[in-house]
């Protein structure tokens, strides 16, 4: 072996050594996660799907790790507040960010405006569900199928409503998709809280409203709505019979989706940890069986997975929102 050669070898083998020894210490403080109780910031309000669904976690978490997974609910400004508090955060794993669907709409819907870059200060952890959107009607309502309502929609344009919980959430844009791919103009209601929907449905007043499955489920005890269609692509178990809207409008597919997520930052070896605990709570029986019976998909996922799902559904609502001219007022 030439002089140069061993030279070379001898640099790479010291190189290698020097990643491993820096490595080592990473992999460890992995490992030893948690020593303490970890702090899940909800940018939901108590209650709502995404608080549900995290609590699920939480407490499964908190068993198996033996640490406790303390809820701390920050609503408001579309998930922002929320947002904005962990980007702050230290990058210990110790404070970490329960969010969903608003995640995807706020870089356009905010465009120039947050405090917090969402792809570069927000990193991905694991997806822990996914769920068609749903549309939901007051039992009186003449339509009562996606064909009737676009045909009541044509001869009456302008004048039907239909609410959702705010504007730029993955139901009001499922909204104006529909308006898009059908031609037709129903008019957005935003609402603030669930609570206020629910009475106006159940009373006539609101006469649609765009929700999601566990919501959806949880109002058709009473005989006072019905579930008019999903936007999933494939029947939902909790909703036998409804149809799927692609099935009059091909291609028509919206979701809403929960997650977490740490500050920038974050060792990547703590967030493999973090992805492997979420991956294994996700698959324990009485986790999978109550998640089952909200209507929440969930499937394993990586770390590169749900990063690639949230450019795609980033890009998606950066197209609805302008292509809506959709704008917090």
């Amino acid at each position: 072996m030439s002089k140069n050669a061993i030279i070379r070898r001898r640099t790479f083998l010291g190189a290698a050594a020097a990643a491993g020894t820096l490595a080592a210490p990473a992999i460890a403080r992995a490992q030893a996660w948690p020593s303490k109780p970890v702090r899940v910031v909800n940018a939901y309000s108590a209650g709502g799907t995404a608080d549900v669904v995290c609590r699920i976690y939480c407490q499964a978490l908190g068993e198996k790790l033996g640490q406790s997974f303390t809820v701390d609910n920050k609503p408001g400004a579309a998930g922002t507040i929320a947002a904005q508090i962990v980007a702050r955060a230290p990058n210990d794993g110790y404070t970490i960010f329960y969010d969903a669907t608003a995640q995807s709409v706020n870089p356009s819907l905010f465009a120039g405006k947050l405090t917090y870059d969402t792809k570069r200060d927000l990193l991905p952890i694991a997806q822990t569900m996914v769920t068609p959107v749903t549309l939901v009607r007051n039992a009186q309502f003449p339509a009562k199928t996606i064909p009737e309502l676009i045909a009541l929609a044509k001869s009456k344009p302008g004048t039907l409503d239909c609410a959702s919980t705010g504007i730029g959430t993955v139901q009001h844009v499922s909204l104006e998709l529909l308006n898009q791919k059908a031609g037709i103009k129903i008019n957005h209601v935003p609402y603030k809280e669930m609570g206020s929907v629910r009475n106006d449905l159940f009373a006539g007043r609101i006469p649609l409203l765009f929700n999601n499955v566990p919501g959806t489920v949880a109002l058709l005890t009473s005989k006072d709505v019905s579930c008019m269609a999903h936007t999933g692509p494939k029947p939902v178990d909790v909703l036998p019979g409804v149809p799927a809207i692609s099935e009059v409008l091909p291609g028509f597919e919206t979701w809403e989706w929960n997650g977490l997520f740490a500050p920038a930052g974050t060792d990547p070896a703590l967030i493999s940890r973090l992805n492997a605990e979420v991956n294994a709570v996700m698959k324990m029986e009485a986790v999978a069986k109550r998640l089952a019976e909200l209507g929440a998909l969930t499937q394993a996922n990586t770390v590169v997975e749900f990063t690639a799902f949230r450019e795609k559904q980033i890009a998606f609502f950066a197209e609805m929102v302008k292509s809506a001219d959709i704008r917090i007022e």
